[in-house]
């Protein structure tokens, strides 16, 4: 046995061939994320004691942990934390995991945000989007979900980020049927998959992220439509909808909004090059 067979060097280098064995093309990242998890250690204390022996129950737990990821767990589901716009989110299987395309939303949506207007997030699931809106910022919000689960994860969220039920609000709602009112902004990301792309997802996505959270049914835009559709009730005269949508659908997305009367349509593409928001004004 090496001298450093239980240290953390040799725990962090075991994990990562582990999983690039197993073909984790994030094998590095993965096993870095899920010893830190496990041992409770940051990369500067890892770096001034990666020689030193890692504890037996740490070792246990971390060999757990990639067990999980070798089943396709994702890393964010097994460590119950996924990081957004600078902000630590909780997660579970019932909601998406934020992800950095969506942070494109948010940036189009900060641009257009003033003091003292009113949020509305469709399909809220962790409410990364509505709360990252309303971290520091003196504007309300309300969260919208289908899944009591995703709005139970929403909830611990807000609690997280210190946004206080004055400033935000939480509604169990099939899509606007239980929504009144009328909004400076809405924001929404939507299912927007097709039903038939769902079943060709990495099992990562599959098999662990709500599949209620994914389907856009058979074109993979009916939630899109009926969303733009229904919130020119709810948003006042020159407020604006921000909607993320699938890589390839931009042009159909202009096209639905500029029928249903939405002024100033824009198609924002994310860093990769690919249509992610749909905007328009009422």
């Amino acid at each position: 046995m090496r001298e450093d067979s239980c240290s953390y060097r040799y725990w962090y280098h075991y994990g990562e061939e582990l999983l690039a064995e197993a073909g984790n093309a994030d094998a590095k990242s993965d096993a870095w994320l899920l010893l830190e998890y496990a041992a409770g250690i940051t990369r500067s204390y890892y770096t001034l004691h990666m020689s030193d022996p890692m504890d037996d129950a740490a070792a246990e737990s971390f060999q757990l942990y990639l067990k999980k990821r070798l089943e396709h767990i994702p890393v964010q589901q097994i460590t119950g934390e996924a990081w957004f716009c600078g902000y630590s989110f909780y997660v579970t299987e019932d909601v998406l995991i934020p992800r950095q395309d969506t942070e494109v939303l948010i940036e189009e949506a900060l641009r257009v945000l003033r003091p003292g207007m009113k949020i509305l997030d469709m399909c809220t699931g962790s409410g990364c989007i509505l709360l990252s809106l309303l971290k520091g910022r003196a504007v309300t919000g309300c969260a919208v979900d289908l899944s009591e689960a995703a709005l139970s994860v929403a909830r611990e969220n807000s609690r997280r980020l210190e946004i206080g039920e004055d400033q935000v609000t939480f509604i169990h709602s099939d899509l606007f049927s239980g929504v009144d009112g009328e909004y400076d902004m809405i924001v929404t990301n939507p299912p927007y998959i097709p039903t038939d792309v769902c079943m060709e997802l990495d099992p990562e996505v599959k098999d662990h992220e709500p599949m209620m959270a994914l389907d856009g049914r058979e074109d993979g835009l009916y939630f899109e439509r009926k969303i733009a559709e229904d919130a020119r009730a709810y948003l006042k005269k020159d407020a604006m909808i921000f909607m993320e949508i699938g890589y390839d659908q931009g042009e159909a997305m202009r096209e639905i909004l500029q029928s249903l009367g939405y002024e100033d349509v824009r198609i924002v593409r994310d860093l990769g090059g690919n249509d992610r928001v749909a905007i328009g004004r009422k």
